[in-house]
């Protein structure tokens, strides 16, 4: 996708607008399925970007799914009931019967002894015994502790709607050495292997999500991606486990397919400082690890007509009444002036869900996709959120009129 394309986007469009080149996706999906083949198989964590499950439907095998209104977003873009993982922090009586009454899901996750008997419950009222993975703590809130797994594992048949076939363990995002990814596998298998020789336990499946680090800030110095990715693959093929295994990714998949568009609404001079107020702002993009718009990440500016001015110092806020509103700080720029419009590169993943969308009732921005077959699709037209932000009673009488943010 070029900024030609994005250009014209813009114009056909407007601003602001996220939009996601299907293309780059596709490519980046199969070339770490490539890596992996005879490995391991790779599930999407939907959480990272829902617009992106319907395209990568084709391709990938798994979508883990952490709420019920994922689920609902599954349901929608026709995902088969099996390539679904059924995971998150909380679940209720409620919401998994809901899934189970329309045919259940491919396999569930445990995060707790609660949730095990919820299943358990579930599951005998259907009459269906539930495939679940029992989900190992790293250390903070989620999952289940090792002492306890074992406990579980050592009274499987004391749940007989449940069917125990494996593990799953996340640990975190971004991380910082390959060598640690590779530890953290090697760890979990060594577990897997504990609860085979003590119990007598076979899993048939691992989930691991290895949170390999997207590079977004300039300045920032990271390993290679072929080096994240050969520690990894070493680790699983130095000792083979007989199970299924599967790689976890969000964020390494969707970052880079994603471009945000924003457009130049006014330039001002205070105290010595220049300004620029863009029609975006910090409730449309959200990167990991930014530091009150200290790091500058991938971004590019893209001016209506070309210009001999020499570079400034220029500070990009947003749209929103709050000081916080400033995406990044002394960008040098060519002579910007307003309509001009900046592109923040691999935003992919979580800015598209993350923003504090409702401070101000400003409108929800577009969302596009883009391929060279299809050209650009509207995913998602601007959205007003005033109605949200206002009691029920007005927003049900017939004569309101839909303000514009």
């Amino acid at each position: 996708m070029t900024n030609q394309d994005l250009l014209a986007l813009a114009d056909t469009y407007g601003t602001p607008f996220y939009v996601f080149d299907l293309d780059a996706l596709a490519d980046r999906t199969r070339r770490i399925q490539t890596f992996f083949s005879g490995t391991a198989s790779i599930c999407y964590a939907m959480k990272a970007n829902p617009f992106l499950v319907g395209p990568l439907k084709p391709q990938i095998e798994r979508f883990e799914v952490c709420s019920q209104g994922e689920f609902h977003i599954c349901e929608r873009m026709g995902i088969p009931r099996k390539k679904i993982v059924l995971s998150g922090v909380s679940k209720t009586e409620e919401e998994l019967m809901e899934v189970l009454e329309g045919g259940g899901a491919g396999i569930y996750t445990a995060e707790s002894i609660r949730h095990l008997i919820l299943l358990e419950q579930c599951g005998e009222r259907k009459s269906a015994v539930l495939p679940v993975l029992l989900r190992v703590t790293s250390g903070n809130q989620f999952g289940m502790d090792r002492e306890t797994v074992k406990d579980i594992v050592k009274r499987r048949k004391e749940y007989p709607f449940l069917h125990i076939i494996g593990l799953q363990y996340y640990s975190g995002t971004q991380k910082k050495k390959p060598e640690k990814v590779a530890d953290e596998y090697r760890n979990f298998l060594r577990f897997a292997g504990e609860l085979r020789d003590e119990l007598g336990f076979e899993a048939k499946e691992l989930e691991f999500g290895p949170g390999f680090p997207v590079p977004y800030f300039a300045g920032e110095r990271w390993p290679e991606e072929e080096e994240w990715l050969n520690a990894l693959k070493a680790a699983i093929e130095e000792e083979p486990a007989p199970v299924k295994v599967t790689l976890e990714m969000g964020r390494f998949l969707a970052a880079e397919c994603g471009t945000y568009l924003t457009s130049v609404a006014d330039q001002k001079r205070n105290e010595g400082e220049n300004y620029l107020i863009l029609d975006g702002g910090i409730h449309h993009v959200n990167y990991y690890g930014q530091m009150m718009a200290m790091k500058r990440p991938e971004m590019e500016f893209l001016p209506r007509k070309e210009g001999g001015s020499p570079e400034t110092m220029w500070n990009l806020c947003g749209s929103l009444c709050t000081v916080s509103d400033v995406l990044v700080k002394e960008v040098p720029l060519p002579g910007p002036e307003i309509g001009d419009r900046i592109a923040f590169r691999k935003i992919g993943a979580y800015s598209v869900t993350e923003g504090i969308y409702l401070f101000l009732s400003r409108d929800l921005p577009k969302v596009l996709f883009f391929s060279e077959k299809e050209g650009p699709v509207l995913a998602r037209d601007s959205l007003p959120t005033n109605v949200w932000n206002s009691p029920n009673e007005f927003n049900e009488r017939k004569d309101r009129k839909q303000w514009k943010s």
